[in-house]
């Protein structure tokens, strides 16, 4: 393996024939640095093209932790950071009437199309919600229950109780492994049994 080889893996360089994005620079671009976009679940992020010594100069400015205060800084060099939140994979109700799960498909497309069609529905779902002028708030109770926007009085005690019935240390031995699910199902209840189409 060469040095240029070496050199180039091991500071980065990408090439091409960008012009460096540095004003009045002339060098290539060749090295890649955060733009003003950052990646998010829309897509990855934007980015800017230096040559060497811009890049070099760019990472010596760059503060990660700009605009945080300081206890946002603290929880940003945890070593457990972005992990302490419960995700849906995690939960003990994982994908449970929520994406299809992964290991059930003997073909991974299969499995990326059911995940794009529940994907699909969720957005129609929020479609109908705001067409029926339905809340945010609200929606997220009828999702938690489970339960189509048209449903009646009837089907909503019935799934209620059903829900209660299956999340209760009660009916598990005793095991509040379910506490936060039977706390959702009640809070939802509640709020949806005061609206006008279940009086």
């Amino acid at each position: 393996m060469s040095e240029r080889t070496k050199h180039d893996k091991f500071h980065g360089r990408i090439g091409g024939n960008r012009p460096c994005d540095r004003p009045g620079c002339e060098d290539r671009g060749e090295f890649r640095a955060p733009g003003s976009r950052l990646s998010s679940a829309d897509g990855p992020g934007s980015y800017r093209w230096f040559c060497l010594d811009h890049v070099r100069e760019f990472n010596s400015g760059y503060d990660w932790f700009e605009g945080m205060n300081a206890d946002e800084i603290l929880a940003a060099q945890s070593p457990i950071a972005g992990w302490e939140r419960e995700t849906r994979a995690f939960r003990p109700d994982a994908g449970v009437d929520e994406t299809p799960r992964w290991h059930e498909y003997a073909d991974p497309l299969e499995a990326i199309a059911a995940r794009s069609r529940h994907r699909m529905s969720n957005y129609a779902r929020a479609a109908d919600a705001v067409r029926r002028g339905i809340d945010p708030d609200d929606r997220r109770a009828y999702d938690a229950l489970g339960l189509a926007f048209d449903c009646d009085r009837k089907a909503l005690r019935a799934r209620y109780s059903e829900l209660v019935r299956r999340y209760h240390p009660d009916r598990n031995g005793g095991d509040r492994g379910h506490e936060a699910q039977l706390q959702a199902v009640v809070a939802a209840y509640q709020r949806l049994r005061g609206r006008s189409q279940f009086a």
